[in-house]
């Protein structure tokens, strides 16, 4: 596999474990911007992590990317902190 095939992967993994974590801690009142679609692109300010759609927040891709790496940090702190 080439490294550009390798960053996609982890980068799509942190994407969606960042969707779950919003989902999870925001109790689905949040939600992530969709893959496929257009609409951070168009509500959204360039580099932004999240915006109002309709009342409810959605997460950018790169907020959900910054959500799944501090998850990722998170389940690696308490998984030293119990050994």
């Amino acid at each position: 596999m080439g490294d550009g095939l390798v960053e996609a992967v982890i980068e799509l993994v942190l994407i969606g474990t960042g969707r779950v974590a919003v989902r999870v801690v925001s109790l689905g009142r949040w939600r992530g911007a969709a893959f496929d679609g257009n609409e951070e692109r168009i509500f959204s300010a360039a580099g932004a992590l999240s915006f109002r759609k309709e009342g409810r927040r959605i997460i950018t891709s790169t907020g959900l990317l910054f959500a799944g790496v501090l998850a990722y940090l998170i389940l690696f702190a308490v998984l030293v902190a119990a050994a």
